[in-house]
């Protein structure tokens, strides 16, 4: 043997004690993958995470984009009902006032259907439970006849667009009957 050999088996059995079995190359390069594997499953979920949030943002934008325009128009309505309430049609003698009258109500027809077409529904609720969600409470009014907690008069109507609240109604509310009127339903 010479000289060269009795070096590289040295350098053999010396690179023998601290290089890694080939089991051991197996594992760590088992556990890497695993961790790109960990890595690349969140990446993707991260961004289908973000695709539905993005689709979800856009159908939002699409429903609801019109809710400052149409929240200004209701104004609008709320003027045209208002002149058509101040006329009693029956007195109308001029035929120029009864045209107008007329395209007046024509006028409010077709924004009433253009609300319709967009998605806005009005809010009228005359006699039903007051809802904190949909009506603003603006006084409370003795009402024998009615239950506590009952919408008794309408001072403006309200308005929602598809799900969403665009106006609530304002209103007045029956008050619930006084303590010693109350019967006692526990018994």
């Amino acid at each position: 043997m010479d000289q060269n050999d009795t070096v590289q088996q040295d350098s053999a059995n010396e690179n023998a004690g601290t290089q890694p079995t080939v089991e051991e190359q197996l594992a760590k390069a088992q556990a890497e993958a695993a961790e790109y594997r960990d890595k690349w499953l969140r990446a993707a979920a991260e961004v289908e995470n973000t695709r539905r949030r993005a689709e979800r943002e856009i159908e939002e934008a699409r429903k609801y984009a019109i809710a400052g325009f149409a929240r200004d128009l209701l104004n609008v309505a709320d003027n045209l009902r208002r002149a058509l309430a101040s006329i009693d049609p029956e007195k109308v003698q001029d035929e120029v006032v009864r045209n107008l009258l007329a395209g007046v109500e024509a006028t409010e027809r077709e924004l009433l259907s253009v609300f319709e077409r967009h998605g806005m529904k009005r809010v009228d609720p005359k006699g039903e439970k007051f809802d904190h969600n949909f009506h603003q409470a603006i006084f409370e009014t003795e009402s024998p006849d009615k239950p506590g907690g009952t919408v008794t008069e309408v001072l403006q109507v309200g308005w929602t667009l598809r799900d969403r609240l665009l106006r609530p109604a304002m209103v007045g509310v029956a008050k619930g009957a006084p303590a010693a009127e109350r019967v006692d339903t526990t018994a």
